[in-house]
């Protein structure tokens, strides 16, 4: 009687678990549905977006299908052998292939090219040409190397040439001991060449009771360094260095109030005393008499006369060029360019101009896009009346004709996807303030890269986290690792770094390794005994809204959303969200403890 019973409820408890599986599986497909409904009105969002700034500018309406695609993540292919993009610059998508349009490159194959010029965090831009070649420098603030320099043959399609600043000794804090130095290392970069020499320089604010910032001049015979660094006890803020030619050497800085200041001939020290030049502000683009004082000035001596172009008003702001016959003026002024259009509200301002080999001048100017970052757009300069008006009556048109630099020239774009098949970094990445050299090898083993954890708190204290730039309007990255190097208490994954940052990684506890969401330094699920040695990780991210969603795979083929959205902010003021591959070790006892990068693969999904 008591088997017939225990038989009976056996029967019954059967019949609970198919009626469980059963509903289990019916909310796996309601999941389902409402992940690709979710994911359908994400696309939609972002087509009627990107067909509103085309209408905006006049443009024809294309199939934008492919790239608003947020289906599920397909398999990856297989891993080549020979080496691609470790440390060379190739397409946009890192392959042999030097990209093409529809990988978000701005050269539209026809003559022409539609703006931004790279959609990525390419902040506080200034360039130069010397001889057929043209050079971009911009801001990067704490990561490590700084002061990204890129370079191009035509003014639209560009490739990373290397950095002007290995890394920061100065201060402990840059090694992140001690404290650190988010938001410090090189701001507002200008570059010149003078005498077969490059010239770059920049400042290093400070806050309030940490004494005055500096100045920098880096110095070079190529832009590929090695590069000869001057650290200035003077504070010269938003630098535009100037090379007179009657042999005078000059650096215009201030915010609000601007100055003048001339250095020795050699540039690497200053010679007098600063000079005030300008100190009116404006209530708009239009009227003085508000609070937007002018910044970021980049200085030209053009027909015997002094240029200074300017921006003003901020994030939505516009562009002042002031104008004088003698370099401490008096400065007449002018405004040159007044557009938002092409992402409203946020005008185009500050940048260089530069003049090509048949004349005519071109300027490279940015606009803020919010956590995605600053992006610069190229446009066409105008001479009347002996001013230099920018795009077509101060307006960006978004698409123009390419500048006419002789030849054409294929498309390129600055590296992103890598196989970590080179013995040297590539170039798309900076760390996270300066690496211990120690912790991180491309060599132990080959074609990996490994990253060793050192002890830290959290993401936000943690060395070697090594960061590329996210892309707009949206952008994808999946990594493989293997995580068979861990120790107890190693977190070792892949996210979006900011503040806030999120992401997802195998923390080992005890000997069990685990599947971890972290927004912000909160556990948002958690995928308890995780026995495998490999992992693959995606992130995502859109400008619509600001977000960024995480997914993760067991096996590499299918990929599941875990977690939840990261609503990415700017915590660190103007500086962008990134890619960040990281190990860090919560207990000083897992220190050492490796896990290998196999690779990193990029797309503008």
């Amino acid at each position: 009687k008591i088997v017939e019973e225990q038989k009976e409820l056996l029967v019954v408890q059967q019949k609970d678990v198919k009626s469980s599986k059963a509903k289990v599986e019916a909310l796996n497909e309601v999941k389902k549905d409402l992940l690709s409904d979710y994911h359908a009105k994400e696309a939609n969002l972002a087509t009627q977006k990107r067909e509103a700034q085309m209408a905006q500018a006049n443009l024809p309406k294309v199939d934008l299908s492919l790239a608003a695609d947020f289906d599920e993540p397909e398999q990856q292919p297989e891993k080549p052998d020979t080496p691609q993009n470790g440390g060379n610059e190739t397409g946009n998508s890192g392959n042999t292939d030097n990209g093409n349009s529809s990988d978000g490159n701005p050269d539209n194959g026809n003559g022409t090219f539609t703006n931004p010029i790279m959609w990525g965090d390419w902040p506080d831009p200034d360039v130069i040409r010397v001889g057929d070649d043209f050079y971009f420098v911009s801001t990067s603030m704490h990561y490590v190397p700084g002061c990204p320099i890129a370079t191009s043959k035509d003014l639209v399609n560009w490739k990373m040439a290397g950095y002007a600043v290995d890394r920061y000794d100065e201060d402990a804090r840059y090694d992140l001991k001690g404290g650190d130095r988010y938001l410090r290392g090189s701001w507002a970069a200008t570059i010149r060449h003078h005498n077969g020499k490059f010239y770059v320089g920049f400042c290093t604010p400070s806050w309030e009771g940490e004494g005055p910032g500096h100045f920098s001049i880096c110095i070079a015979d190529d832009v590929k360094g090695p590069w000869e660094r001057t650290i200035f006890p003077e504070y010269l803020y938003d630098p535009g260095l100037l090379f007179d030619d009657d042999g005078k050497v000059y650096v215009f800085h201030g915010q609000g109030t601007l100055y003048v200041t001339e250095l020795a001939s050699d540039a690497k020290s200053v010679k007098g005393e600063k000079v005030k030049i300008w100190d009116k502000r404006f209530k708009n683009a239009h009227e003085f008499g508000g609070g937007y004082g002018m910044e970021g000035a980049h200085a030209y001596k053009i027909n015997g006369k002094y240029y200074l172009t300017c921006p003003a008003g901020g994030t939505e702001g516009w562009q002042i060029c002031l104008r004088s016959d003698n370099i401490y003026g008096p400065y007449e002024h002018k405004l040159i360019m007044n557009d938002s259009g092409s992402y409203p509200p946020n005008g185009l301002h500050q940048g260089g101009m530069v003049q090509l080999k048949n004349g005519d001048w071109w300027f490279i100017i940015m606009q803020d896009r919010g956590p995605i970052g600053r992006v610069p757009h190229l446009v066409p300069v105008k001479w009347v009346d002996g001013w230099p008006m920018l795009g077509s009556g101060g307006k960006d048109i978004i698409t123009y004709p390419k500048p006419e630099v002789g030849k054409t020239y294929p498309f390129a774009s600055p590296a992103t996807t890598d196989e970590f098949n080179t013995s040297s970094l590539g170039l798309q990445w900076q760390w996270n303030h300066n690496p211990d050299n120690s912790r991180w090898s491309l060599k132990e083993r080959k074609g990996h890269m490994r990253l060793k954890a050192s002890y830290a708190e959290s993401l936000k204290t943690a060395r070697n986290t090594l960061t590329q730039r996210v892309q707009g309007p949206s952008s994808e990255a999946t990594v493989e690792l293997d995580v068979s190097g861990l120790k107890d208490g190693n977190v070792a994954g892949f996210g979006v770094f900011e503040f806030p940052y999120a992401y997802v990684a195998v923390e080992q506890t005890n000997g069990e390794k685990k599947i971890v969401m972290c927004n912000d330094g909160q556990t948002i699920e958690t995928i308890d005994r995780f026995e495998g040695n490999k992992i693959w990780i995606r992130a995502r991210v859109m400008d619509v809204g600001f977000r960024a969603v995480f997914y993760y795979s067991t096996d590499g083929k299918y990929f599941l959303p875990i977690g939840n959205e990261l609503s990415m902010g700017l915590g660190l003021v103007w500086t962008a969200n990134r890619f960040a591959l990281f190990n860090f070790s919560k207990e000083k006892a897992g220190e050492d403890g490796y896990t290998d990068f196999n690779w990193f693969r990029f797309t503008n999904k």
